[in-house]
């Protein structure tokens, strides 16, 4: 006999509407302090949106990530960021590292002098060590970077609004929208309060949660769509609640497993993945908590159109086509 792990009972009633002024409401104001934490406290912005340089080292010596960070640790650079570089065509004798560094403060860019310190410092640990290649971006550039990360995740929510709006109806959109966009919100803030480091993999995350989100939304808007056909005569509210319960299994077995990944990385990924980690972990447990507490509770409040029309039953044309 095959043994089944159940986290969740088969059939729950649990009545997710029970506190929704409290839930919906604390949503709400995790949102608008978001956005005070967010103008006020500023983000940790890393080198990416607040210019730096970029060196390429080559050495005879393997590249230890490890040690060139703590080679370079007493010179107090503030954001270092260290990665190892891998081509077939390099020779086995040829390690190669790119080492970003963020600008100081009033700076355009490292100066030579810093440099000359930074060579001297990873000769400790390489002494072949060269610099073939160093190469600044000034804030001008990282002011476009900031601009082009908020177009993008803008214009992600708008694309999965307009998907929500063709396969079922406005309202699922609007539901669907303000939870996404609540998800993304408060991860932000929440970098923001604990200066968390924000750079192109932290939009890189926000997306993936918006992905997450949204495939989380839709699995119980299916289920509520296909609900408000079987059942016509029951209340709107009832139906809601319905198909979160008969959806909860999935939901929970989904996000556990995601986490276990995520806390393993979170854990053992390092410096150089922590803060893309952090995100998508809080994207994951806000997205869940939206898509059960927030998304519903909008179509609820904004009304479905019950009557019976023809075909496509429910929603717009694209209605029946599978996700």
């Amino acid at each position: 006999m095959a043994l089944r792990l159940k986290l969740v009972p088969d059939v729950t009633t649990i009545n997710f509407f029970r506190w929704q002024w409290l839930t919906f409401g604390a949503s709400i104001v995790a949102m608008v302090l978001s956005i005070v934490v967010i103008l006020f406290m500023g983000l940790n912005f890393g080198i990416d949106f607040r210019g730096g340089t970029t060196i390429r080292t080559e050495a005879a010596e393997p590249v230890d990530v490890g040690a060139y960070r703590q080679a370079l640790a007493p010179l107090n650079l503030g954001d270092v960021v260290i990665t190892e570089v891998f081509d077939p065509s390099f020779r086995p004798d040829q390690h190669v590292a790119s080492v970003r560094l963020s600008v100081q403060d009033g700076a355009e860019a490292t100066s030579p002098e810093v440099l000359n310190e930074v060579e001297a410092a990873l000769k400790t640990v390489a002494p072949s060590i060269t610099f073939p290649s160093v190469e600044s971006v000034g804030p001008k550039v990282s002011g476009e970077l900031i601009w082009s990360a908020v177009m993008a995740v803008m214009l992600a929510s708008l694309g999965i609004g307009v998907y929500i709006w063709l396969r079922f109806e406005w309202q699922f959109a609007v539901g669907t929208i303000l939870a996404s966009l609540h998800d993304v919100l408060v991860t932000v803030g929440i970098f923001a309060l604990f200066q968390i480091r924000f750079d192109l993999t932290t939009v890189a995350a926000l997306l993936t949660i918006l992905g997450y989100s949204v495939n989380d939304t839709v699995v119980v808007f299916d289920r509520l769509r296909e609900n408000l056909r079987k059942y016509k005569t029951m209340p709107l509210r009832d139906v809601m609640n319905l198909s979160v319960n008969e959806t909860l299994s999935r939901t929970v077995m989904t996000v556990l497993t995601t986490l276990l990944a995520l806390v393993a990385l979170l854990v053992f990924g390092g410096d150089v993945l922590r803060g893309f980690v952090a995100a998508i972990t809080l994207g994951v447990i806000l997205g869940t908590y939206s898509s059960v507490y927030m998304a519903k509770n909008l179509v609820l409040w904004t009304g479905v159109n019950r009557e019976p029309k023809a075909k496509p039953k429910a929603g717009t044309k694209f209605a029946d086509i599978d996700a």
